[in-house]
């Protein structure tokens, strides 16, 4: 088991992530066409490190979330908060933290201590990325200074099309002012979208991992390392669960607001692949989902309706579950003894996770570059990165050490973080980028797929070529290149 311990501890998870992203990336690209993808999901992760999740993918992510509510995207005027006055006031609009509870919490703890105040209306959640997008965009359209909103939170993703279309402000100049902070380099880099401008100042991240409950553990499979499981443990996992209680208490987030597309985009096709869009139909992409549909009698058939799997875990519906860190989190708060946290299964290729990272851009269009500046330094201070954490579960996008008396339970999902990102057979398999208006489109493909193939029993091979067309479509009409750890393509991704 993870030891649990209370001591502050030097965010490592950070630091390893660094490594991976910087390996899995290589050199710098410039954003492909197409424009920004959700996270996350949400998430989320942890829950928020949802970045994607809540608001994690989580996480979410992962998280930017699509279970949040929030105002149609409009033109400046239009339904959207006034722009800032002499008083310094911004508006921020963000992907991230987006579910109505994350948006809560930003509004009442994250930003309670900002100077002067910030009125709750001013943070804007986007409901889903194109929303973002649209948004962004109008504001654009006002000329400079002559939008709303001051500042954008959002995934690498979904700032990368703002950055291609020369929407956001250089922050070269504030970056350097706060190099103390220690963000983390390859952040930083992804920041600069292949060029020399800083574009986004790294915010916060997280990832997702596996939950269980004490109850569980006393199943785990003979011989297996918590710290290194396979998926094909966690499929004996639940049988040995299902064999002593007749219970199926696996579970997964696969319903509608629930960060299931991430589960196949960043975990198991990579695991099993090696790689997500050119692999999509590959004989090893078979493979993976006949492991899934053979797993599924062990998991809880509720799963299709659950988004957030901190709830089952804690009703006693779950004893296994898999989410954005962000959605994992108010199960390990409250209880911290009663959950294990580990590190995301492998599969014959790796240990497959999705790294979610999320910035703050100023728009060239944003009525009060100072206040705005103000509100990142805010954001991205030590003492807003603790609360940011024990709110919602994001971890730093720094080297800043974690707080001295961080909440146990969040502790626990560090170390399995931590465990995930400095495995040898990490994995790392990055959110997508420059999908655009068809990052919704690219996330049903995988639904439509698992739906067909585990839901309703259908061949695998004619689903998977069935599917493969759609997400050819996709790839084709967004013109997004391939991202890691699929190989670089020139021009729009192709499935082999």
């Amino acid at each position: 088991m993870i030891p649990r311990h209370a001591a502050p501890v030097r965010n490592v998870a950070l630091l390893m992530i660094l490594g991976l992203v910087m390996a899995a990336c290589g050199p710098a690209a410039g954003p492909t066409p197409g424009g920004p993808t959700t996270g996350s999901p949400a998430a989320g992760t942890p829950a928020a490190m949802s970045p994607d999740a809540a608001s994690p993918d989580a996480p979410s992510p992962d998280a930017a979330s699509p279970d949040a509510a929030s105002p149609d995207a409009t033109t400046p005027g239009e339904g959207s908060p006034e722009a800032p006055g002499a008083g310094g006031d911004v508006v921020m609009l963000s992907t991230q933290l987006a579910p109505l509870e994350e948006a809560e919490k930003m509004r009442n703890a994250i930003l309670a201590d900002y100077p002067g105040g910030f009125p709750g209306e001013n943070f804007v959640p986007a409901a889903t990325a194109a929303e973002f997008a649209d948004r962004a965009t109008a504001e654009a359209a006002s000329g400079e200074g002559g939008g709303t909103v001051g500042v954008l939170g959002g995934l690498h993703g979904d700032l990368s099309l703002l950055a291609e279309q020369g929407q956001l402000m250089d922050l070269t100049e504030l970056a350097g002012e706060l190099s103390d902070v220690g963000f983390i380099e390859a952040y930083m880099e992804l920041g600069r979208f292949g060029g020399d401008e800083q574009l986004f100042i790294p915010w916060m991240q997280a990832t997702y991992i596996l939950a269980a409950s004490e109850e569980a553990m006393q199943y785990l499979p003979e011989g297996a390392d918590q710290n290194a499981l396979t998926w094909q443990q966690i499929t004996e996992w639940g049988q040995n669960i299902f064999d002593a209680t007749g219970d199926q208490r696996l579970g997964f987030p696969a319903g509608p607001e629930g960060l299931w597309h991430r589960f196949f985009q960043g975990f198991a096709l990579p695991a099993f692949t090696g790689a997500v869009n050119t692999q999509f139909n590959s004989p090893e992409a078979v493979e993976m989902w006949t492991w899934l549909r053979d797993t599924w009698q062990y998991v809880n058939p509720q799963s299709t309706t659950y988004s957030f799997m901190q709830d089952p875990l804690q009703t006693g519906e779950v004893w296994v579950a898999w989410d954005h860190v962000a959605r994992l989190r108010d199960a390990f708060t409250a209880n911290p003894d009663g959950y294990v946290a580990m590190p995301a299964p492998a599969g014959p290729q790796g240990r497959a996770f999705m790294p979610v990272i999320a910035g703050l851009a100023i728009p060239n269009s944003a009525p009060d570059v100072e206040a705005a500046e103000e509100l990142i330094r805010y954001l991205t201070s030590p003492e807003t990165s603790g609360v940011t954490l024990r709110e919602v579960g994001f971890f730093p996008a720094s080297e800043a050490e974690l707080p001295s008396d961080l909440d146990p339970g969040i502790q626990e999902m560090s170390d399995a973080v931590v465990a995930l990102t400095g495995a040898s057979d990490a994995l790392p398999a990055l959110l997508p980028v420059g999908l655009g208006e068809q990052n919704g489109a690219y996330n049903q493909v995988f639904r439509d797929a698992f739906e067909s193939i585990v839901i309703g029993n259908a061949d695998i091979q004619e689903t998977l070529d069935r599917e493969a067309a759609n997400l050819q479509s996709v790839l084709d009409t967004s013109g997004a290149a391939c991202w890691s750890p699929d190989p670089p393509s020139d021009g729009a991704c192709q499935v082999e």
